[in-house]
């Protein structure tokens, strides 16, 4: 689990009082996973789903490897980092995770018994291809899972936070396919105050192990590049996200501070068609 330092982290990611029990059981299950074998994808570990990505909206392809996260030549496990203190999995009160609906790709509305709300914001479509980091990143992940989570242009939870804790969106599960990819659809994060624009996820051995909320092989967060956030604050319904943007950088962010080569998506897009965010996760 990678080190933060001894800055104060915001209650929406508090580490240490909410997960040391969890992340310690998610490291022995790490440990004790088997290595995959085969081939038959290109090593894509450090950089983005894409083959190129331009520097106005992703650093350059990673290349340094955070001590301890290297599996194979060239090759760097994503980081683990706090689910923080709203994750839904039953690691922290609620598990959304046991509900029928959750495997979904459509983030948008809750479902279920919820309130049936609907996250407003700008459109953003991801992409998550997991690819094993024991065959040198060779290998897609197929029948793998990922759980997902974010907050909602507010900076709120679902599930979790006043006035949106009857509500279950931006929240979901999807099997990955041959290629160890999933696509979910959902809406831009906001910003909330101490947290730089971020995207929570889990990866999981199967979908059995995510809908019963065991075996997680992964935890980590995904990051989301400046010059778009900067553009989309500035649309209707982002306006606390300006400042507090304002505040962050990625380096100083609690969790991103101390290298996000293997988290900081590529995005592309615009406001009015939406935006598509992809990038690889090595396990």
């Amino acid at each position: 689990m990678r080190r933060h330092g001894d800055d104060e982290v915001h209650e929406h990611d508090r580490g240490l009082s909410y997960d040391l029990p969890v992340l310690a059981r998610r490291r022995m299950i790490r440990l004790l996973a088997g290595a995959g074998a085969g081939a038959g994808l290109a090593a894509l570990v450090g950089c983005t789903a894409e083959d190129t990505a331009s520097e106005s909206t992703s650093p350059s392809a990673g290349t340094s490897t955070p001590a301890g996260t290297s599996s194979a030549a060239g090759c760097a496990v994503v980081p683990e980092e706090t689910a923080g203190p709203y994750p839904g999995d039953g690691s922290n009160g609620v598990n959304v995770l046991k509900e029928s609906g959750v495997v979904r790709s459509d983030l948008t509305r809750s479902f279920g018994d919820s309130a049936g709300g609907t996250a407003e914001g700008v459109p953003l479509t991801f992409t998550l291809t997991v690819v094993d980091a024991a065959s040198g990143c060779g290998t897609p992940k197929r029948g793998a899972a990922v759980y997902v989570w974010h907050c909602d242009r507010e900076g709120g939870y679902s599930l979790y936070t006043e006035g949106v804790a009857d509500e279950n969106y931006l929240r979901g599960v999807q099997e990955t396919d041959d290629r160890g990819q999933v696509t979910f659809t959902s809406v831009f994060p906001g910003c909330y105050t101490g947290r730089w624009p971020h995207i929570h996820f889990e990866v999981y051995g199967s979908l059995a192990d995510a809908t019963t909320a065991t075996a997680i092989t992964s935890t980590s967060q995904l990051a989301l590049p400046k010059d778009v956030c900067d553009t989309v604050y500035a649309t209707e319904g982002y306006e606390s996200s300006v400042d507090n943007l304002g505040r962050l950088s990625l380096e100083s962010d609690s969790v991103f501070r101390d290298g996000h080569d293997q988290q900081l998506a590529l995005v592309k897009g615009d406001v009015a068609e939406g935006y598509t965010a992809t990038l690889t996760i090595a396990v």
